[in-house]
């Protein structure tokens, strides 16, 4: 697909994915419409650190998902949607999970509203692997079972099956991605990785996490971001769901020893009960069988763990006022 002169629109612009997505379809000279979440604050999100050469030519709309009036506007006259607005903390869902069902099904229920009413040409919706749950058998493929360990994961897969529906019942032309863990420079403390590098970058030599026995596929951004571009350009991915992952995993309690060398040899890793999950909730294991994308697309990850490592670690030294390293965020 030729993305020259394209309208464009990204829901869920001003978020870490969303953010870059917007960079990149700027760099393939895509007009974007980034929506992004209204505050009183007038506050981007993470579209601040694009440069200025590159944020100049983007259309910044401030909304709310879960307005339909509101999204319909935002889609109307677009080429091609990627739908990845959504609440996405785990802990938080334990808290809210109405609100995960309002912004998250309800929102993606919009989004398919209006793309059908206007016959937009190209549909990207973004699912997770959290919607699989702890892993039957591995790596996990996209005919691995859909399991709501967490509210989170429920109101996403409610999502991404109203995406199907909408793709059986009205032939909207829609593809689903689920990405895997994604991490690298805008991540937000919500996350491990900027956890445990914040923490050490602030001089503690005692980082608390949650369970260090988790197993996740870390997939770096800018490899995810061209993910959801090759999706895009796929009309073989249309009616689909296709998973986006680097393909190997590693237990939270290595990626800590990795981070710990990096930055701090000095420092200890504890597990703090705090942090750790409900046992019933807690996903053990995620690993991605990426060959659907491979073969439909052509995507493969292209950044080593280390590679991006280096370079997420270096975004947070600059930008340390930003995480909050004495509490626990969620």
């Amino acid at each position: 697909m030729n993305w020259q002169d394209k309208c464009v629109l990204v829901t869920g612009a001003g978020g870490f994915i969303g953010s870059h997505l917007v960079e990149a379809l700027v760099e393939r000279e895509a007009r974007v419409r980034a929506f992004v979440h209204y505050n009183s604050r007038n506050d981007w999100g993470n579209l601040c650190f694009l440069p200025a050469d590159r944020l100049e030519r983007v259309d910044i709309l401030m909304g709310d998902i879960t307005d339909p009036r509101f999204v319909d506007a935002a889609v109307e006259g677009c080429a091609c949607v990627f739908h990845l607005a959504a609440l996405i903390g785990i802990p938080y869902s334990y808290i809210a999970p109405s609100s995960y069902v309002a912004t998250n099904v309800g929102g993606t229920l919009n989004v398919l509203e209006a793309v059908r009413r206007y016959g937009v040409p190209r549909m990207v919706h973004t699912s997770t692997s959290e919607t699989y749950g702890t892993a039957q058998y591995a790596p996990i493929d996209e005919e691995h079972p859909l399991q709501g360990q967490s509210p989170y994961s429920a109101s996403k897969i409610g999502a991404d099956k109203l995406a199907e529906s909408y793709y059986r019942s009205f032939e909207v032309p829609v593809a689903t991605i689920r990405p895997f863990n994604t991490y690298g420079p805008r991540q937000s403390a919500r996350a491990v990785i900027p956890t445990i590098s914040s923490q050490l970058l602030a001089g503690k030599e005692t980082i608390e996490l949650g369970s260090l026995d988790p197993q996740r596929d870390f997939t770096f951004v800018k490899d995810t971001a061209r993910g959801f571009i090759a999706v895009a350009e796929c009309d073989g991915a249309l009616g689909q769901v296709i998973n986006v992952g680097n393909g190997k995993t590693i237990s939270i309690g290595e990626l800590a020893e990795t981070l710990v060398r990096l930055v701090n040899p000095k420092a200890r890793i504890v597990s703090s009960e705090e942090r750790v999950r409900p046992e019933k909730s807690e996903v053990m294991k995620l690993i991605c069988n990426n060959e659907k994308a491979a073969a439909l697309t052509g995507w493969r990850p292209q950044v080593s763990l280390e590679e991006g490592l280096k370079e997420t670690v270096d975004f947070i030294r600059e930008h340390l006022d930003l995480y909050q390293v004495d509490q626990y965020t969620v």
